[in-house]
């Protein structure tokens, strides 16, 4: 039987972080990288842009099982 690993953070796919930084980018949010500026690295959002936001990274998460 094999079995399932799962990723850290840092071993988070090229392919994952581009889905990712397309769901950011639908909301309004550049890019995901930290640019050590408050004024770039912290946004208003609504909460019905974070829960659509993580309702798509859950259902790009199940799709990719």
């Amino acid at each position: 039987m094999a079995t399932k690993t799962t990723k850290t953070a840092r071993e988070t796919t090229a392919a994952t972080r581009a889905i990712l930084a397309g769901i950011a980018a639908e909301a309004g949010i550049e890019t995901l990288e930290t640019r050590r500026s408050d004024s770039l690295d912290f946004h208003d959002l609504a909460v019905w842009t974070l829960r659509e936001m993580l309702e798509k990274a859950y259902a790009a998460g199940r799709a990719a099982r």
